[in-house]
């Protein structure tokens, strides 16, 4: 790791000469993204719109504190403090891993920006540093979502034993509300600043520069965060059939891990995942309308697309207290009830009260009397219902998503039945069949939400744009974002519930003498003890379901954002090279079909490699917690710690070498690819640039269904598990020991491999962008296929690193 921080030091700092040589080059393309100036009004509005991001951050820290203050038996508060503090550890060790990354990013922007742009070494600096603000951003508010969570488990764990179930709900959705609207607020502030303060010439590269910085944050704590999580999970849930012990016997040293990686993979990941998918589909949309809106409309329209963004965020707090009164009256006063419904109500709630005011504002920004353009006057009916196409799609497609997850569900219930006859193998098989059929009709969801946006993008959006079904799409993605705080807020009340279960068990709360008369006098209830294992595992499901409904949100947004990001480099190749893109990008092209092919090639790989990392850290952690793991009758009953944090140890291990070659392969595939793709001399010479546009295209479209798929069929197989354990009570038989082999398999395909597309996807487009930019410049394009030669053989050494490396030692 030494010798890698140096190698990248040094690029880095080659890169500063590089700037002050500053070559008399001409360069027309984004480097030259000029954003327009607001209007007075406009301009007012979002000033006011930062207060309103400020007020939001506020309420995010009022929940914060509201959790905190809530009062909970000391041995669950001990636990949770170990499993923050082992949090802390990994989360240290994944930021020294992001500084030597973000020398690889630094290197290519200093390079295109400075050296190829002729940027002053001043411009080309401010443009880094909203670099490193972005990753900072990812990186930060993973710290919260971590401190958020771990405060909140010990608190839903010792609420169970009130039996008062919606209290148990509630603490785990204010945690998650806290992150979801402090997330927002935080994003917003910061594109608000470049967009408002920024200077013009500067403002376009600085918003690329901060969402590259924010995915390369995102993509390493999801990555590194899915393989943790599922080395812990795995190797904690194998000692179950192993020894026959119990869910989370303290005994288990694998159990602490466990919780430290339910909180790495389904916490620090998806918070940064979130707070990157709504940064990077707000630049695509800007970029797209600097370049392709009219240049006297560009203005109104990003001013509308962020005062929408902020008004969101009133919806989702206003839908929040909403539904809560609302699940007050309808199950306050019930000892038991399905806890799917309040959150199922909170989503469809903000869905409608987002399109209401979607409308509403609108026709306020756009509509007649509003004093904009006679064009957009015109249209802002049309921009409101496509708007609104996404944002009902953000409720629809968790519907969809949990006939194929939820423990209600009839796919769950088919694969307890394969179990119960026909062991393991027809447990996976059945999960499979279930992730297919998913893939299929929320893949259909997606069409009728596109074809929707398209038709609609048919009444007048030609007058005022160039591929007007294109920003459309950006719409939609836009759109399924509207409701973010709350889409995020459903997500991270899942792994609360799987510590809390957690923490239940590891506090040995009933076995400590006298307990029940020592809460009753300290915290004024008599405890049940039976009903609070139940709760906590019938919400542990709920917590499943929304984990997974949050899943296709955040990879439909990734891959129809994406699909606008790739349009805006069609439009720069348009522009710096001259070429008709109808003409080039078309299947009649022998480039587009090998740019086709290459992504499915990426994705695939990137599934085994993240799979093999787990498998083979797995592999390390079963076999030295069964070396070490006590259950004689002498054995103490309480954690080791010294044991447990070496399963942390081999779980970090594994998370970071397998994070480390997927990310130089995805990084050198992507220079690999838009190099090669470079323009060359001769008649035909320019029709490669289309194996680029095609491989990004390509990486989007395999992505989303393999993400689906995997995603869903993990879900089912968890679940089940959870029919298994809760509704027919049947721990520790073979049905249930087929379950667990079964959600072990689905461990990685639904929170390693399929939750890393989303980064991965816009990542790869977005450090596109530059990669392209940089490889069509007349200056490099001579170099640029030898420049993409070597990158190509980077990329593969990378990937047969990523098994051959990764492979599980041979004694």
């Amino acid at each position: 790791m030494k010798n890698l921080t140096q190698r990248g030091l040094w690029g880095s700092l080659l890169s500063v000469p590089l700037l002050c040589l500053q070559p008399a080059l001409a360069l027309a393309s984004e480097a030259d993204l000029i954003l327009p100036e607001f209007a007075t009004n406009h301009y007012t509005l979002l000033v006011y719109g930062i207060v309103i991001c400020v007020l939001g951050m506020v309420f995010g820290y009022y929940q914060f504190a509201k959790v905190t203050r809530l009062k909970a038996h000391r041995a669950m508060l001990d636990v949770a403090n170990i499993i923050y503090e082992t949090c802390k550890t990994y989360l240290i060790q994944q930021g020294k891993l992001l500084f030597i990354l973000f020398l690889f990013i630094a290197f290519c922007i200093a390079f295109y920006f400075g050296y190829l742009g002729q940027m002053p070494l001043g411009s080309v600096l401010i443009i880094l540093g909203w670099t490193i603000i972005g990753i900072l951003g990812s990186y930060s508010v993973a710290w919260y979502g971590i401190r958020m969570n771990t405060l909140a488990n010990s608190r839903t764990a010792f609420s169970s034993l009130e039996t008062k179930p919606l209290k148990i709900l509630n603490i785990a959705l204010d945690a998650g509300m806290s992150i979801g609207v402090l997330l927002v607020c935080v994003e917003l502030i910061m594109m608000l600043i470049i967009l408002l303060w920024v200077p013009k010439e500067l403002a376009g590269a600085s918003l690329i520069g901060f969402a590259i910085g924010e995915s390369l944050g995102a993509s390493a704590l999801r990555i590194a965060g899915g393989i943790f999580t599922k080395i812990a999970d795995i190797g904690s849930d194998l000692m179950k059939i192993v020894f026959g012990i119990k869910e989370d016997d303290p005994r288990n040293p694998g159990v602490i891990a466990d919780c430290t990686g339910d909180n790495a993979g389904d916490s620090i990941g998806p918070t940064a995942d979130g707070f990157e998918t709504y940064g990077v589909t707000g630049v695509a949309l800007v970029t797209f309308i600097v370049l392709a809106v009219l240049p006297e409309l560009s203005a109104t329209l990003i001013a509308w697309i962020f005062i929408l963004r902020i008004l969101m965020i009133i919806t989702s707090i206003t839908a929040f207290y909403i539904n809560r009164a609302y699940s007050q009256g309808r199950f306050g006063a019930k000892d038991d009830f399905d806890f799917e419904q309040p959150l199922s109500s909170l989503v469809w709630l903000t869905s409608i009260l987002s399109i209401i005011a979607t409308f509403v504002a609108s026709y306020f920004l756009l509509g007649p009397g509003s004093g904009v353009a006679a064009e957009l006057q015109e249209l802002w009916l049309v921009l409101s219902a496509i708007i609104s196409i996404g944002t009902l799609g953000a409720a629809l497609i968790p519907e969809f998503t949990k006939i194929f997850t939820s423990p209600n569900s009839t796919h769950a219930a088919e694969v307890v039945k394969a179990s119960r006859e026909g062991g393991p193998s027809l447990n996976i098989l059945s999960g499979m069949v279930a992730g297919n059929f998913s893939a299929f009709w929320i893949g259909m969801v997606f069409i009728a939400l596109m074809s929707m946006a398209y038709y609609f993008s048919g009444f007048g959006l030609s007058d005022i744009m160039s591929y007007p079904s294109i920003f459309a799409f950006g719409l939609v993605a836009f759109g399924m974002l509207g409701m973010g705080p709350v889409t995020i807020a459903v997500d991270s009340y899942g792994p609360v519930t799987d510590n809390a279960q957690s923490i239940y068990e590891l506090s040995l709360i009933e076995e400590i003498k006298d307990v029940d008369k020592e809460i009753e006098k300290k915290f004024g209830f008599k405890p049940d003890f039976d009903k609070a294992k139940h709760y906590l595992e019938a919400n542990d499901g709920a917590g499943n379901t929304f984990k997974a409904t949050a899943k296709p949100v955040l990879i439909g947004t990734a891959v129809v954002g994406a699909t606008t990001m790739i349009f805006s480099l069609i439009l720069v190749i348009q522009n710096v090279l001259g070429v008709d893109p109808e003409q080039i990008l078309n299947l009649l092209n022998p480039y587009t079909i090998l740019g086709f092919i290459a992504g499915g090639c990426v994705i695939y790989w990137f599934t085994g490699a993240s799979t093999q990392a787990v498998t083979t850290g797995a592999y390390r952690a079963v076999e030295y917690i069964k070396r070490n793991i006590r259950l004689d009758e002498n054995a103490s009953q309480k954690a080791s710690m010294e044991n447990s944090k070496e399963v942390v140890k081999i779980c970090t291990q594994y998370a970071q070498q397998g994070m480390f070659n997927i990310f130089i392969a995805i990084f050198s595939f992507t220079i690999a690819f838009a190099c090669l793709a470079a323009p060359r001399a001769g008649e035909d010479g320019q029709l490669a640039v289309s194996l680029f546009v095609s491989y990004l295209i390509s990486i989007a479209v395999f992505g989303l269904f393999q993400a689906v798929f995997m995603a869903n069929a993990g879900g089912c197989w968890d679940n089940a598990k959870k029919v298994v354990e809760v509704d027919l009570k049947e721990k520790g038989t073979p049905l249930h020991e087929a379950t667990v082999v079964g959600d072990t398999v689905g461990d990685p395909f639904k929170d390693t491999s399929s939750v890393a597309m989303n980064p991965i996807i816009k990542f790869t487009t977005l450090f596109g962008l530059l990669a392209m930019e940089i490889a069509i410049t007349e200056a490099f394009r001579g170099v640029a296929p030898t420049v993409g030669l070597v990158f190509l053989i980077v990329a593969l050494y990378f990937v047969w690193r990523s098994f051959y490396g990764m492979r599980i030692p041979v004694k």
